[in-house]
C-alpha cells in the first residue's frame, strides 16, 4: 500500500484492497466512510485483463469484504455495488453467481438491502456474441444490477437531491391545476395534493438509463496523448453521480475499493466530497490521473 497521488479532496492508493483495509495505516478511516461505491471485477468465465474470479471462488472472495467494509462505514452510511451479468461456460444459460454473491455478502455482513437498481445501457453491444449474433437464440444483454445496502434500514438518503425534470404533460397539469382525482382501478386514491404540488421535479426511478459511449472525454484524450492503457470497463460518470448526490452530503467521505480509472473519485471531487480510491493496476492508476486537471502524468511504476 502506497499513495499513488493526492488532490485537495482525495487520495488514490496503489495496492490490493484486501491488504489496504487490513493495514494499520488505514485504521484512521474506520467508522468515517459515508459511502462505499464500487464495481468489482465481474464473475466471468473468461479471464479479463483487469482480473476476475469465477465459481464459488468468486462468491467466497466477494463475501470476505462484507465485514471489512462494515468496519469503515458510518452508522448511517451506504454500500452501493454494481455487478454485471455472467453466463455459464459453453451454454446459453445465465449464471446465478452475481445473485449468490450478493446474498452471501448480505448474510455475512448482516446488511439491509435498501433497494435494487438497474442500469440500462441502450448502446451496449450485442452479447454474448455466440448466442445473440451467431446462433440467434438469445437477445442482447443490456443491463446490470446495482445493489444498495446499509448497516441500518434507515441510512442517510434524500431523493430530493436527484429529482428529474417534469414531463411536458406534468408541466401542463401544474400550470392548468386540473386533474382527475379519485380512486384508480388499482385502488390507489389520488388526492389533490398528490399531483398539483410543484416539488421542483419528479422522483427518480430505480431504472437508470445511461449510454456508455463516451470516446472523446478528458480521460480518453489524456490516455491517448500519454500512450497509456485505458481501462476496458469504464463506468459513465452519471452512475456514481446519481448515488453520491442521493446518499451523501457535501464533504462526506466516499471510498471506491476497486477504482479502475477512478471515475468515482473524479465525480466525488466535482461534487465537493472527499474520496479515497484503491487500485492494484499501475497502468490504470497512471491513466486515472487524467481525470484531475491539476495533476500531470508521471510514471508511477
Amino acid at each position: 500500500m502506497r499513495i499513488a497521488y493526492k488532490t485537495n479532496s482525495g487520495i488514490c492508493y496503489y495496492g490490493l484492497i484486501e491488504k489496504v483495509l487490513n493495514s494499520k495505516k488505514f485504521d484512521k478511516y474506520k467508522n468515517k466512510i459515508n459511502l462505499i461505491f464500487t464495481s468489482p471485477p465481474f464473475p466471468l468465465n473468461r479471464k479479463k485483463k483487469y482480473g476476475n474470479l469465477n465459481g464459488i471462488e468468486y462468491v467466497n472472495w466477494f463475501s470476505n469484504f462484507a465485514l471489512l467494509f462494515k468496519d469503515y462505514l458510518t452508522g448511517d452510511g451506504s454500500i452501493v455495488i454494481e455487478v454485471g451479468n455472467s453466463w455459464e461456460s459453453g451454454k446459453p444459460v445465465m449464471s446465478t453467481l452475481a445473485i449468490e454473491s450478493l446474498l452471501n455478502f448480505l448474510n455475512v455482513g448482516d446488511y439491509s438491502l435498501c433497494q435494487q437498481f438497474v442500469w440500462y445501457n441502450p448502446a451496449k453491444l450485442p452479447g454474448p456474441a455466440q448466442w445473440v449474433t451467431i446462433d440467434r437464440n438469445r437477445v442482447k444483454d443490456s443491463f446490470t444490477h446495482i445493489w444498495w445496502m446499509s448497516k441500518t434500514p434507515y441510512p442517510k438518503a434524500d431523493n430530493r437531491n436527484i429529482l428529474v425534470e417534469y414531463s411536458n404533460s406534468m408541466k401542463k397539469l401544474l400550470k392548468e391545476k386540473k386533474y382527475n382525482y379519485g380512486i384508480r382501478p388499482s385502488e390507489h386514491k389520488i388526492g389533490e395534493k398528490s399531483f398539483l404540488e410543484n416539488n421542483s421535479g419528479a422522483i427518480s426511478s430505480n431504472v437508470i438509463t445511461v449510454a456508455n459511449t463516451h470516446s472523446n472525454n478528458i480521460y480518453n484524450k489524456y490516455c491517448k496523448e500519454n500512450n497509456l492503457k485505458m481501462h476496458p470497463a469504464r463506468m459513465p460518470e452519471k452512475i456514481p453521480e446519481f448515488f453520491i448526490k442521493f446518499l451523501t452530503d457535501k464533504h462526506d467521505l466516499i471510498l471506491d475499493p476497486f477504482a479502475g480509472s477512478n471515475t468515482t473519485g473524479s465525480v466525488a471531487e466535482h461534487l465537493n466530497r472527499k474520496w479515497i480510491s484503491v487500485e492494484p493496476n499501475i497502468d490504470y492508476i497512471n491513466g486515472s490521473i487524467g481525470r484531475f486537471k491539476k495533476l500531470k502524468y508521471r510514471n508511477l511504476s
